[in-house]
């Protein structure tokens, strides 16, 4: 059985069938996988462990009569606990912030983190921390975890916000490298040195509206002089993050057999070719231009991978708790082997709380999604035709399928060819009259719109003889004009 292919299928006409799907997040899969697990380990546990917790009862019994009345329920509370805890993931809280109602019990530091700037110092509020402002820009702040990862499987949740005007830009990088703080500082992914581990770059690469890429280096690398970074990367995925009003969820998880990245429970990249070693140190970088994104964290979680032992990095916290615990346990007894099985019952006591707080969040995932699919099924009948329409439609289409075939019928049963013969002949009239009758029309035409010859002639000639005349008439008065004489 898969968990994430969950289905409901509704009948909502005759021959109209609705599926959908309940999209489990894979946190929740993985956990009710788990607990699916647990529940077959714990009948086969109980079996083979029953004898042996028979004796370690009877002992206790010998030394404490008070436990004959309980003995048959803590059999098989212990045997279910001690089954099951192994099952939790818990959170490394020395590498961790934000998991609480606030982000850091103090105004100026969060427990476990260095927080470093340039130009600006990161703000830290009640439920984020500003990494870069939205003004000035020219930028860089960081966070580093100041203990490193001793777990080799781990899972890591990363909730960021970036905001800006519409032509701003940034990057934002989350590191899990060697000596981060040292080698990385403040630095991004275009102007760090040498670096050993993984980088996970949040920018606007290739003009796309955002991207997701992931990087590795060895130690040999230095991508501050390397001709292409962008070349580096070996996996990525579009992701428009700028301006969405909410807070962006990307997810980390590697374990000895798969590392992957989700953004909003959708999968940005996989790969089962990557192995990260244990002992390198997570950290937050980021860096904006003259025209600035402001970056915002409101989370950094980081858990173990299921059946690993946690030990956390504040002292400070253990010790409050191994107080709490002494004060609210009974006095143990003084024998070795009593003194052991106590020690266990009040451990396994504690991890069987935590698988309860497992089981309540699967619980409130299946109520969401089972509101989604009624949501979904509310849509589907709103957008789905009635029968009534169903039927019109279907009437509709019969009418235009019996017009067809009646024009069908029209066309093969009829003979149109003499109506074809009798046009061809009209049309071969209707050419011959033109074509007769166009060559005496253009001669009539072109005759009579052309001027007269003759009477050209005669103006020609006319007009030669009044010039003629007119030079006699001037020659006669010119000789008739009285002479002077000096």
């Amino acid at each position: 059985m898969d968990f994430t292919d969950v289905g409901i299928r509704h009948t909502l006409l005759n021959s109209v069938e609705l599926r959908h799907f309940i999209d489990f997040s894979p946190s929740a899969a993985v956990i009710s996988k788990e607990i699916r697990i647990c529940v077959i380990a714990v009948v086969v546990g109980w079996i083979t462990t029953r004898e042996k917790w028979k004796r370690l009862l009877l002992l206790r019994i010998s030394h404490d009569p008070f436990l004959n009345t309980t003995t048959t329920s803590m059999k098989v509370f212990a045997s279910l606990a001690l089954l099951a805890a192994g099952a939790t993931a818990q959170i490394i809280e020395s590498a961790s912030f934000g998991y609480g109602k606030t982000i850091s019990p103090t105004r100026d530091s969060i427990p476990g983190w260095n927080i470093n700037g340039e130009n600006f110092d990161p703000s830290l509020l009640s439920d984020k921390l500003i990494i870069t402002p939205p003004y000035p820009g020219n930028v860089r702040g960081s966070a580093w975890a100041q203990s490193p990862v001793a777990l080799s499987e781990w899972s890591a949740e990363f909730q960021f916000r970036a905001s800006g005007p519409e032509r701003a830009s940034g990057n934002l990088q989350l590191w899990y490298t060697k000596d981060g703080e040292a080698r990385v500082g403040t630095s991004s992914i275009y102007t760090v040195g040498p670096f050993d581990g993984f980088a996970l770059v949040i920018d606007t690469h290739g003009g796309r509206g955002g991207s997701i890429r992931g990087f590795l280096n060895d130690g040999t690398t230095d991508y501050r002089t390397h001709r292409s970074v962008d070349s580096l990367a070996f996996g990525h995925c579009d992701y428009p993050y700028r301006n969405l009003g909410r807070p962006s969820v990307v997810k980390l998880k590697h374990t000895s057999s798969f590392f992957e990245v989700t953004v909003d429970d959708k999968v940005c990249f996989s790969t089962d070719k990557v192995v990260l070693p244990s002992g390198n140190t997570f950290g937050l970088t980021a860096a904006t231009p003259e025209n600035p994104d402001s970056f915002e964290v409101f989370k950094f979680v980081l858990e173990s991978a299921s059946g690993q032992t946690v030990a956390q990095g504040n002292p400070y916290q253990q010790q409050q708790q191994q107080q709490v615990v002494n004060r609210d346990a009974p006095p143990a007894p003084q024998a070795g082997s009593d003194k052991d099985y106590s020690t266990q019952f009040f451990d396994l006591n504690n991890r069987i709380q935590s698988q309860s707080k497992a089981t309540n969040a699967i619980l409130q995932e299946i109520k969401a999604q089972a509101i989604k699919s009624e949501d979904r099924q509310a849509e589907a009948h709103r957008i789905l035709a009635s029968r009534d329409q169903v039927s019109s439609l279907e009437a509709r289409l019969q009418r235009i399928e019996s017009m067809l075939q009646n024009i069908q019928r029209d066309l093969e049963g009829k003979d149109y060819s003499s109506r074809f013969n009798q046009l061809q002949d009209t049309l071969r009239t209707s050419h011959l009259s033109l074509t007769e009758n166009l060559h005496g029309h253009l001669l009539n035409v072109i005759t009579a719109s052309t001027p007269r010859m003759g009477f050209f002639i005669f103006l020609i000639i006319a007009f030669q003889i009044f010039l003629a005349v007119a030079y006699v008439v001037y020659k006669r008065r010119r000789a008739n004009m009285p002479k002077k004489f000096l």
